[in-house]
């Protein structure tokens, strides 16, 4: 059966005037209302992948809405389902939120159909962040494998908008091939900002390739990284976290430096379908952000 939008008066209880705040389970209530959005934008970032402008249409409750980078969105698409989406867009962006989505599904094969104007459902914002308080004073490394772009965008956002609270900050971005490669339009962007490194490096390069092909560990190598006084955040497939985060390992960073995002896992955003559960932990609701020690200290977490 497909869950319909029910209208709700955020007047009516006095905590619903307070900002949004899904993560504290013991504060978990209306969870299952979606905000009613409409797509104001879509941009085609590659074949597979586009990227989404979403609208809340209350006014009040897009007013409201807040997110930290690191948090997610579940998507509805009122009769095919709904989806858990890492949010693109930077967290001081007040009317509209990003989404990058990939074709992948059902609902993301639906998704790519819409045309500017549709309406979707949007629940949350829900899960863990990257700490990007506790990083302040330090160097910062942003690594990011394919989709994980996505992801990482809103911390890259956070950390550039307070560019004086960081020392040196890398972003580093690998894909398989230069056809693959999200947001190439914002790359010279970066790379003006004073003491913004962007290095992109593809496994597979064509005729018009003319930047490094290899791995991404190979872009570290061309870092100089001081250990206590470096945070990492890396998002991409689960196997690039093994590389990559034993060789800031082996470079001396700590493993409660690192941080990862384990978003693939999810589905419901609620600890409900059980899908994501990694022994007794559930990602939706313990992660999807976690440091490297502890993602370690889960069995089977990648």
């Amino acid at each position: 059966m497909t869950r319909l939008f029910y209208p709700y008066d955020i007047t009516r209880e006095s905590e619903m005037e307070q900002p949004l705040d899904f993560n504290r389970r013991s504060r978990l209530k209306h969870v299952d209302r979606a905000f009613k959005s409409e797509i104001i934008n879509i941009i085609q970032l590659t074949d597979m992948e586009k990227l989404f402008q979403v609208r809340i249409l209350d006014d009040a409750d897009r007013a409201r809405f807040s997110f930290l980078p690191g948090q997610f969105v579940m998507v509805e698409v009122p009769g095919y389902g709904e989806i858990p989406i890492s949010i693109s867009s930077s967290p001081s962006h007040r009317g509209y939120i990003e989404l990058c989505i990939r074709r992948a599904g059902v609902v993301t094969s639906i998704l790519h159909k819409a045309k500017r104007g549709a309406h979707v459902g949007l629940r949350g914002p829900f899960g863990t962040h990257f700490p990007i308080g506790k990083m302040q004073g330090n160097h910062i490394l942003l690594i990011a494998g394919g989709l994980g772009l996505a992801p990482l965008r809103a911390p890259i956002f956070d950390v550039i908008e307070n560019r004086s609270n960081f020392k040196e900050v890398h972003i580093l971005y690998g894909t398989r091939q230069p056809s693959m490669l999200l947001f190439n339009y914002q790359y010279e962007e970066w790379n003006r900002i004073a003491d913004i490194n962007l290095q992109v490096i593809v496994e597979e390069g064509d005729a018009s390739w003319t930047g490094p092909v290899g791995m991404i560990t190979q872009l570290l190598d061309e870092v100089a990284i001081e250990p206590l006084e470096t945070y990492a955040i890396i998002c991409g497939p689960p196997v690039m976290f093994k590389f990559v985060c034993a060789h800031l390992q082996n470079e001396g960073i700590p493993m409660d430096r690192m941080f990862v995002s384990l978003e693939r896992r999810m589905h419901c955003g609620m600890g409900k379908c059980c899908r994501c559960n990694i022994g007794s932990t559930y990602t939706c609701l313990s992660g999807p952000v976690f440091d490297y020690w502890t993602v370690m200290n889960l069995k089977e977490a990648i």
